[in-house]
Protein backbone atom coordinates (compact mmCIF):
# COMPACT_ATOMS: atom_id res chain seq x y z
CA UNK A 1 0.00 0.00 0.00
CA UNK A 2 1.37 3.34 -1.04
CA UNK A 3 1.41 6.02 1.51
CA UNK A 4 2.29 8.80 -0.89
CA UNK A 5 0.24 7.45 -3.62
CA UNK A 6 -2.93 7.15 -1.41
CA UNK A 7 -2.41 11.22 -0.32
CA UNK A 8 -4.47 13.38 -2.42
CA UNK A 9 -2.75 15.94 -4.03
CA UNK A 10 -4.27 19.68 -2.87
CA UNK A 11 -4.82 22.29 -5.82
CA UNK A 12 -3.87 25.94 -4.76
CA UNK A 13 -7.12 28.32 -6.51
CA UNK A 14 -4.68 29.92 -9.30
CA UNK A 15 -3.96 26.52 -10.61
CA UNK A 16 -6.07 24.55 -13.38
CA UNK A 17 -5.21 20.33 -13.43
CA UNK A 18 -6.13 18.56 -16.77
CA UNK A 19 -6.21 14.98 -17.38
CA UNK A 20 -6.40 13.45 -21.14
CA UNK A 21 -6.04 9.69 -21.70
CA UNK A 22 -2.63 9.93 -21.68
CA UNK A 23 -1.06 13.11 -20.13
CA UNK A 24 -1.23 15.70 -17.06
CA UNK A 25 -0.95 19.30 -17.32
CA UNK A 26 -1.40 21.63 -14.67
CA UNK A 27 -1.68 25.04 -15.74
CA UNK A 28 -0.87 28.32 -13.06
CA UNK A 29 0.57 32.10 -12.76
CA UNK A 30 4.23 30.60 -13.75
CA UNK A 31 3.16 28.67 -16.71
CA UNK A 32 2.18 25.69 -18.13
CA UNK A 33 3.70 21.84 -17.82
CA UNK A 34 2.57 18.50 -18.61
CA UNK A 35 3.87 14.84 -18.57
CA UNK A 36 2.76 11.48 -19.42
CA UNK A 37 0.62 9.16 -17.36
CA UNK A 38 2.22 6.05 -16.95
CA UNK A 39 0.67 3.00 -17.24
CA UNK A 40 -1.23 0.97 -14.59
CA UNK A 41 -2.46 3.86 -12.96
CA UNK A 42 -5.77 6.23 -12.97
CA UNK A 43 -5.77 9.86 -12.12
CA UNK A 44 -9.55 11.79 -10.96
CA UNK A 45 -9.97 15.08 -10.40
CA UNK A 46 -11.98 15.90 -7.61
CA UNK A 47 -12.54 20.16 -7.38
CA UNK A 48 -9.84 21.13 -5.46
CA UNK A 49 -7.88 17.91 -5.40
CA UNK A 50 -6.51 14.72 -7.54
CA UNK A 51 -6.58 11.72 -6.41
CA UNK A 52 -3.95 9.00 -7.79
CA UNK A 53 -5.29 5.21 -8.09
CA UNK A 54 -3.89 1.99 -9.45
CA UNK A 55 -5.61 0.00 -11.97
CA UNK A 56 -4.59 -3.47 -10.29
CA UNK A 57 -2.24 -4.74 -7.68
CA UNK A 58 0.86 -5.27 -10.00
CA UNK A 59 4.71 -4.94 -9.11
CA UNK A 60 4.65 -2.35 -12.23
CA UNK A 61 1.10 -1.03 -11.07
CA UNK A 62 2.19 -0.26 -6.77
CA UNK A 63 5.63 0.45 -7.94
CA UNK A 64 4.09 3.78 -10.38
CA UNK A 65 1.70 4.95 -8.08
CA UNK A 66 3.50 6.73 -5.84
CA UNK A 67 5.80 7.67 -8.52
CA UNK A 68 2.92 9.54 -10.47
CA UNK A 69 1.64 11.14 -7.31
CA UNK A 70 4.70 12.38 -6.57
CA UNK A 71 4.62 13.29 -10.53
CA UNK A 72 1.44 15.64 -10.33
CA UNK A 73 2.46 17.06 -6.96
CA UNK A 74 6.10 18.46 -8.88
CA UNK A 75 3.61 19.82 -11.71
CA UNK A 76 1.42 21.79 -9.46
CA UNK A 77 3.70 22.97 -6.94
CA UNK A 78 6.11 24.20 -10.22
CA UNK A 79 3.32 26.52 -11.73
CA UNK A 80 2.14 27.57 -8.80
CA UNK A 81 5.66 28.84 -6.56
CA UNK A 82 8.35 26.80 -8.83
CA UNK A 83 11.63 25.50 -7.92
CA UNK A 84 14.81 27.25 -6.58
CA UNK A 85 18.59 25.71 -6.22
CA UNK A 86 21.73 27.97 -4.98
CA UNK A 87 25.08 27.14 -5.32
CA UNK A 88 27.65 28.40 -3.68
CA UNK A 89 31.18 29.33 -5.14
CA UNK A 90 34.17 28.67 -2.77
CA UNK A 91 37.83 29.16 -3.75
CA UNK A 92 40.33 32.37 -4.38
CA UNK A 93 39.38 34.01 -7.52
CA UNK A 94 36.41 31.94 -8.27
CA UNK A 95 33.49 33.94 -9.96
CA UNK A 96 30.43 33.63 -11.44
CA UNK A 97 28.28 36.47 -13.88
CA UNK A 98 25.30 35.93 -15.73
CA UNK A 99 25.67 37.87 -19.28
CA UNK A 100 22.09 36.97 -21.37
CA UNK A 101 21.33 33.41 -21.62
CA UNK A 102 24.86 32.78 -20.92
CA UNK A 103 26.48 31.82 -17.22
CA UNK A 104 30.28 32.74 -16.95
CA UNK A 105 32.26 31.05 -14.37
CA UNK A 106 35.73 31.56 -13.59
CA UNK A 107 36.97 28.44 -11.30
CA UNK A 108 40.62 28.19 -11.42
CA UNK A 109 41.48 26.94 -14.71
CA UNK A 110 42.83 28.72 -17.88
CA UNK A 111 39.91 30.08 -19.52
CA UNK A 112 36.34 30.52 -18.39
CA UNK A 113 33.52 28.38 -18.53
CA UNK A 114 30.71 29.82 -21.00
CA UNK A 115 27.44 27.66 -19.70
CA UNK A 116 23.97 28.04 -22.07
CA UNK A 117 21.60 28.76 -19.65
CA UNK A 118 18.51 25.95 -20.55
CA UNK A 119 14.86 27.57 -21.95
CA UNK A 120 12.75 27.66 -18.52
CA UNK A 121 15.98 28.56 -16.35
CA UNK A 122 16.75 31.59 -14.79
CA UNK A 123 20.03 31.94 -13.06
CA UNK A 124 20.60 34.56 -10.80
CA UNK A 125 24.06 35.69 -9.16
CA UNK A 126 24.90 37.48 -6.18
CA UNK A 127 28.36 37.40 -5.35
CA UNK A 128 29.38 34.22 -4.56
CA UNK A 129 25.78 32.64 -4.72
CA UNK A 130 24.37 31.06 -7.55
CA UNK A 131 20.50 30.70 -7.51
CA UNK A 132 18.97 28.43 -10.60
CA UNK A 133 15.20 29.17 -10.42
CA UNK A 134 12.16 27.40 -12.66
CA UNK A 135 9.03 25.98 -12.92
CA UNK A 136 10.59 22.14 -14.02
CA UNK A 137 11.78 20.33 -10.54
CA UNK A 138 13.98 17.95 -13.06
CA UNK A 139 15.25 20.59 -15.03
CA UNK A 140 16.30 22.81 -12.10
CA UNK A 141 18.06 20.18 -10.63
CA UNK A 142 19.94 18.91 -13.77
CA UNK A 143 20.98 22.22 -14.74
CA UNK A 144 22.66 22.82 -10.78
CA UNK A 145 24.38 19.47 -11.39
CA UNK A 146 25.85 20.58 -14.58
CA UNK A 147 26.94 23.77 -12.81
CA UNK A 148 28.49 22.10 -9.73
CA UNK A 149 30.21 19.54 -11.87
CA UNK A 150 31.94 22.11 -13.41
CA UNK A 151 34.62 22.04 -10.23
CA UNK A 152 33.07 19.80 -7.59
CA UNK A 153 34.32 20.73 -4.12
CA UNK A 154 37.71 19.77 -3.36
CA UNK A 155 38.24 16.92 -0.82
CA UNK A 156 40.94 18.47 1.24
CA UNK A 157 40.72 22.30 1.16
CA UNK A 158 36.61 22.32 0.38
CA UNK A 159 37.10 24.72 -2.91
CA UNK A 160 34.69 24.14 -5.71
CA UNK A 161 30.82 24.55 -6.36
CA UNK A 162 28.78 23.26 -3.56
CA UNK A 163 24.95 23.28 -2.38
CA UNK A 164 24.22 26.16 0.07
CA UNK A 165 24.32 23.68 3.35
CA UNK A 166 25.88 20.73 1.61
CA UNK A 167 28.74 19.67 4.33
CA UNK A 168 31.88 18.83 2.85
CA UNK A 169 34.34 16.61 4.87
CA UNK A 170 37.53 17.36 4.27
CA UNK A 171 40.35 15.03 4.56
CA UNK A 172 43.35 15.11 6.53
CA UNK A 173 46.58 16.36 5.09
CA UNK A 174 49.92 15.14 4.73
CA UNK A 175 51.11 14.82 8.16
CA UNK A 176 54.51 16.50 8.17
CA UNK A 177 57.68 15.40 10.13
CA UNK A 178 57.32 16.30 13.62
CA UNK A 179 60.62 17.99 15.08
CA UNK A 180 63.42 15.72 16.10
Amino acid sequence: MSRIGNTPVAIPSSVTVTVTADTMSAKGPKGQLSRPIPSHVEIKVDGDEVKVSRVNDSKPARARHGLTRSLLQNLVTGVSEGYTKSLEIIGVGYRAQSKGNVLELSLGYSHPINYQIPAGIEIKVQKTVIHVHGMDKELVGQTAAEIRRFRQPDAYKGKGVRYVGEHIRLKAGKAGSVGA
